[in-house]
């Protein structure tokens, strides 16, 4: 087999949608990608000779060679970026434009920036010694309220433990982000979990854990139960680059394409899996073009420009739920702040390396030279506004400290319908401890 063959095979594994222009919106998809079924006719007995034999093997399509070659990993150039916008916040291909009113792009923006007061609050808190650990999103606020406007309301949403951005924009009240990284009375999760853990019934947003990954083949058993109850919802799974290096990211994958699920995977890759980077994650063209290998139509997409986030993820949202079938996001960002608090990342990475994305290319700045351009946003606006999102913060921050914490008897609450034995003799323990030594404990800032 010729490298020119090789090459045109693999060129079909493009497939081109028109959806959202001619000249923009490409997903990857594998050859003979299905629709919303899929027919097995029974197999033919047939007769050939030599090459011309058809293969008739279950486990895959495609021909007879006579020539030994194994193929290339680079058969393929690298998978293009999707972008709408230039870093100028230019349009660059007029029909890929949302064309999104004023109120929503003002929404995007605000968003994003009252997300990023938040986080130097909070982490600056933690520096304090006020909470206990904190993980900033700066620089990835485009990936997430871009992506939260194109779900509907009702769509379930697995997040990784960097999406804060896709809760505020569902308006997930600034007391309840505060209460939850101060573990008080009124987080909805009563202490139990680490901050930015967050969750929320109410908004469809499922409570954050630690442990990697484990949120990707979880997400697909919901996107499964959605489609089995023909509910017109769709599930959308949030994870870096990193976590695809789990075991838990192949299971997922290959069990949404096999039971062609309506879930929307999206990859944040940010660069970094902690302190490691990507170019010792992994050789493969990213995290895109593996979606093919499942049988997953996928797309690679600038993650610092919203538009492209948002047109892609609707796209993938709108067909996911019409084909009940499965779709992959790439989203191509930087991660500008420390992996967390319990990380230094200047001694892995170095600050001219961080400055070039805060200063050169980042989404925040770009959506807000797209609204100056088009007279929706001033500096002005942008001074007051920046006075007013601080204050909103600082308000909600100030009222978090002051309440108390949940009551130490919640310890043993919420976990079976019926106490058993033994906690309940760990609860009578814990009681009787606090009664004898009780002047050793702060227990005036816990819940009476």
């Amino acid at each position: 087999m010729t490298k020119m063959a090789v090459a045109a095979a693999a060129a079909r594994v493009w497939g081109l949608r028109r959806g959202l222009g001619q000249a923009g919106l490409l997903f990857l998809r594998r050859p003979g990608a299905r629709g919303l079924a899929r027919s097995h006719p029974q197999r033919q007995q047939q007769h050939f000779s030599s090459l011309d034999d058809k293969p008739q093997f279950p486990g895959a399509s495609a021909e007879f060679i006579d020539k030994l070659e194994f193929i290339q990993p680079n058969v393929i150039s690298g998978i293009p970026i999707y972008r709408v916008m230039d870093r100028q916040g230019q349009i660059i291909n007029p029909s890929e434009d949302p064309h999104l009113p004023q109120e929503k792009v003002l929404k995007f923006y605000k968003s994003m920036t009252l997300l990023n007061t938040m986080d130097r609050i909070l982490y600056e808190s933690q520096r304090q010694g006020r909470i206990s650990f904190y993980m900033t999103n700066y620089g990835e606020e485009g990936t997430h309220v871009g992506s939260a406007a194109a779900m509907d309301n009702t769509d379930l949403v697995f997040g990784q433990y960097r999406e804060a951005g896709v809760l505020m924009y569902r308006d997930y009240p600034l007391e309840l982000f505060m209460a939850q990284c101060y573990g008080n009375v009124s987080d909805m999760g009563k202490g139990r979990q680490m901050p930015v853990h967050y969750g929320c019934k109410e908004r469809h947003f499922v409570t954050i854990s630690s442990p990697l990954a484990t949120q990707i083949p979880q997400a697909v058993g919901a996107a499964y139960a959605a489609k089995r109850a023909n509910d017109n919802r769709a599930v959308i799974c949030y994870f870096g680059e990193g976590a695809a290096s789990e075991g838990d990211a192949h299971a997922g994958f290959n069990f949404a394409a096999t039971l062609e699920c309506p879930i929307i995977f999206f990859c944040r890759n940010n660069g970094y899996a902690i302190s490691t980077p990507t170019s010792e994650q992994y050789r493969g063209d990213g995290i895109a073009a593996r979606g093919p290998g499942y049988g997953i139509m996928s797309i690679r997409v600038d993650g610092n420009d919203v538009f492209a986030v948002y047109n892609a993820t609707k796209e993938a949202r709108r067909r996911a739920v019409a084909e009940n079938q499965p779709f992959l996001i790439e989203a191509m960002t930087y991660r500008i702040g420390h992996h967390s608090t319990s990380d230094d990342s200047s001694a892995y990475r170095s600050v001219d390396e961080v400055n070039y994305w805060d200063k050169q290319d980042h989404p925040i700045s770009r959506l807000r030279h797209y609204l100056q351009s088009r007279g929706w946003w001033d500096d002005e606006q942008e001074k007051a506004w920046r006075k007013q999102s601080r204050k909103k913060v600082m308000e909600a921050f100030e009222q978090a400290e002051r309440k108390p914490k949940p009551n130490p008897s919640l310890l043993f609450s919420d976990v079976y319908q019926e106490m058993p034995a033994q906690l309940r003799k760990q609860q009578e323990s814990l009681a009787r401890h606090l009664q004898t030594y009780g002047e050793h404990y702060p227990l005036e800032h816990f819940d009476k």
